[in-house]
């Protein structure tokens, strides 16, 4: 069977495989994640995803899980798939409709206003309510 030491040391291994299993998997999902975003050139999005995934490569590095030489590596790898990355011109992204010409009659115009008002105004209370719960 071995020592005591050796059988705490096994069983120490196994629990520091499956912590460090989950953490691989978590960082290997968000890099996936932020180079299909770079790839659809959706910077925006890309840009918070990438920050996730550096995030993620730094804390499984400072826990030894991956050395800090790789995270490193993969750091700057994605982060030059970002900056060279061509982003999608604002046309192509959101094509612009042609505004559409309708005729309503005053009747059916004020029923609608009054439903926007009593919305607002139902906000604003909330809003009110949850500031008098805070203080």
């Amino acid at each position: 069977m071995g020592s005591k030491s050796a059988q705490k040391a096994a069983r120490a291994s196994v629990k520091r495989r499956e912590r460090g299993r989950s953490i691989r998997g978590q960082v290997k999902t968000y890099i996936d994640t932020a180079e299909k975003l770079i790839a659809e050139g959706d910077v925006k999005a890309a840009q918070s995803a990438v920050a996730t995934a550096v995030s993620a490569l730094d804390n499984a590095a400072s826990k030894k899980i991956l050395h800090a030489n790789n995270a490193a590596r993969r750091k700057s790898r994605l982060l030059n798939k970002l900056y060279k990355a061509p982003a999608k011109p604002e046309a192509e992204t959101k094509p612009k409709a042609e505004p559409k010409a309708k005729v309503e009659s005053k009747a059916k115009a004020k029923p609608k206003a009054k439903a926007k008002s009593k919305a607002k105004a139902e906000s604003k209370t909330k809003a009110e309510s949850k500031a008098e719960k805070v203080d």
